[in-house]
């Protein structure tokens, strides 16, 4: 992941410097953004393949889901360093971006691994 642009002058601290400010980068906050959001995208599918396979139905398939994006949120936490502001506006981005999308794309291959397996 990429962080906010620090130039070597930054890091060194002076006792004239109050506080310094950092700089981010619009581009690497978006492309922060588009890996949340294909990781999310990518673990609700292999979810759902693993949900159907194992014949989840009903209430404990979307508690599987939830699992799995607890995971997925934990995991990419971790990738951060536990610090989001280096890398994201809020913690809400690594938590919820791309939630619902991916509840839609687990569906879609929680059936049809469900069907493949256990119906036909």
């Amino acid at each position: 992941m990429a962080g906010h642009d620090e130039s070597s002058v930054s890091r060194k601290k002076s006792s004239d410097s109050v506080d310094e400010i950092s700089t981010f980068s619009a581009e690497n906050m978006q492309n922060n953004a588009k890996i949340i959001y294909y990781s999310r995208t990518f673990m609700s599918i292999i979810g759902g393949v693993v949900a159907g396979i194992l014949g989840f139905t009903g209430l404990t398939g979307f508690i599987f889901y939830f699992l799995v994006m607890a995971i997925t949120s934990v995991g990419l936490a971790a990738k951060a360093g536990f610090s989001a502001h280096p890398y994201f506006d809020s913690w809400n981005q690594i938590l919820l971006d791309g939630f619902l999308g991916g509840l839609l794309s687990f569906v879609l291959f929680w059936t049809f691994a469900y069907d493949m397996v256990h119906i036909f």
